[in-house]
């Protein structure tokens, strides 16, 4: 896709987004950012928006941690499934569609157990592994008209300013950071400077093509994530946050920080993609350079 000019972006305006705008202006493309105006648009008008876009990059989707009552399930649904599917349906009515449509969703659709690649794994059976399937399900329509279709599936995404490591930071530099429980659940992350630059390949080449793990080739545990964190700060990492603490706070959404998934990101290895920040400490020490 050597002529991309367009790219029309829902979500364009969360940590992960605005990095990504910044860095793809750095390409000459032009970005139009889908936000809640355009999505209230009915369908019709919203693909007159999207007229003459070259890709679309789905990124919407509400906060996963939080508190999930029922009322707040749906808000997730929504905004991740509803918004996907208008999106795709107003792609259909253009006459001219986009050549890509790359989407979003997250290895929370893997189970806590074992070791999981693209091509080999084991789905979760609970809320949020139904959640990504639908959420792909989705965005596979776009295939239906031609549209190249993309799908990654994110793990943390860390970097500066932002996102779960800054959520992190205040207890550990206040020295009263810890393992979540006993710190084993697996922890699969990947830096926003590597997701991003995944991004631009799968815009850039025209053989990215189905699913994705967006995670580092070297998962850790939240036992390595909260040492490496400690000593790069250079602080004791001797509180844990007890796990009840967490549901308590969070209730069912607490299993996102008391679990975890190992994921391999096979296929991106395979397409000879190059990791700059392959490993937790490379990340977490290019993240807290000020």
């Amino acid at each position: 896709m050597e002529n991309v000019k367009l790219i029309a972006m829902s979500g364009a305006s969360g940590f992960v987004g605005s990095n990504m705008c910044r860095e793809f202006k750095k390409n000459g493309w032009e970005i139009i950012a889908l936000g809640r105006k355009e999505f209230a648009l009915p369908t019709e008008e919203l693909a007159k928006r999207l007229q003459g876009v070259d890709v679309i990059v789905n990124l919407a989707g509400a906060p996963v941690i939080s508190r999930w009552s029922e009322e707040y399930k749906k808000v997730l649904y929504e905004s991740r499934i509803t918004l996907t599917r208008k999106l795709v349906s107003a792609c259909k009515l253009l006459a001219k569609p986009p050549q890509l449509f790359l989407s979003t969703s997250a290895i929370g659709c893997y189970s806590a157990t074992g070791t999981h690649t693209e091509n080999d794994n084991t789905l979760a059976d609970d809320f949020l592994g139904h959640l990504t399937r639908d959420w792909e399900q989705e965005a596979f329509r776009a295939k239906e008209f031609g549209c190249r279709t993309a799908i990654f599936r994110f793990g943390v995404v860390l970097g500066q300013g932002g996102g779960a490591l800054a959520k992190m930071l205040l207890p550990f530099k206040l020295g009263i950071g810890g393992t979540i429980g006993n710190g084993r659940q697996p922890f699969s992350w990947v830096h926003i400077k590597d997701l991003t630059r995944a991004f631009e390949a799968a815009i850039t080449d025209s053989t990215y093509e189905g699913i994705y793990n967006m995670t580092a080739p070297h998962p850790t545990t939240n036992l390595g994530l909260t040492k490496t964190l400690g000593r790069a700060l250079s602080r004791p990492t001797i509180f844990p946050v007890p796990e009840f603490v967490l549901r308590l706070i969070y209730g069912e959404g607490a299993q996102l920080l008391t679990s975890g998934q190992t994921v391999i990101p096979q296929r991106l290895l395979d397409n000879g993609f190059q990791f700059d920040f392959p490993s937790i400490e490379e990340a977490v020490a290019d993240c807290l350079q000020s």
